[in-house]
């Protein structure tokens, strides 16, 4: 049994002796640097504050970040359709013209041809008319460039006729609709 316990002394006399060493030098540690002890922990804890304060504030750049280019490529376009807008009036004003001559015929048959293009490129990308005639007046949509007296057909606010179309790009009013009010 002596034998077999000096097997074993060694060990635990080396693990012992770690243990030993290693609060000597804690103590040692300690002893120098006690009064360092609070200071240091105050600064640690204004440093993982900073941090967290930092990661914080990148998180919401991030998020900010993406919410923008998200917005961005939902109303993707917004500048060509609008400079696009007038351009579909005056070939909408072209086909209000009466013709009689077979090329006059011709060539407004291609004017309706391009106004349909126009009109499903328009809807292809979103953009939707704003509906206007017999509707309730309502200033987000619409511009009153005109009020009329109210009578039985139309009642008081809503749009009697409408003189220049308005537009929406999903929610966003493009260009608002010109129309005329009854008072």
């Amino acid at each position: 049994m002596g034998k077999h316990d000096a097997k074993q002394d060694p060990t635990q006399a080396v693990k012992e002796q770690i243990e030993k060493n290693s609060r000597a030098s804690l103590d040692a540690l300690s002893g120098t640097a006690g009064a360092n002890v609070e200071t240091i922990s105050e600064e640690r804890n204004s440093y993982e504050d900073k941090y967290l304060r930092a990661a914080a504030e990148i998180q919401n750049m991030n998020t900010r970040f993406n919410k923008e280019r998200a917005q961005l490529l939902h109303f993707d376009g917004q500048k060509v359709i609008t400079s696009i807008l007038p351009v579909l009036d005056n070939l909408e004003r072209a086909l209000q013209v009466e013709v009689t001559d077979a090329n006059a015929v011709q060539l407004k048959k291609g004017v309706e041809m391009v106004f349909e293009h126009l009109n499903q490129a328009l809807k292809e990308a979103n953009v939707t008319e704003i509906k206007s005639l017999g509707v309730k007046f309502d200033p987000t949509v619409h511009q009153a460039v005109q009020t009329v007296a109210a009578d039985a057909d139309h009642p008081k606010d809503t749009v009697v006729s409408v003189l220049q179309r308005g537009y929406k790009l999903h929610e966003r009013v493009l260009r608002p609709a010109m129309v005329v009010v009854a008072n």
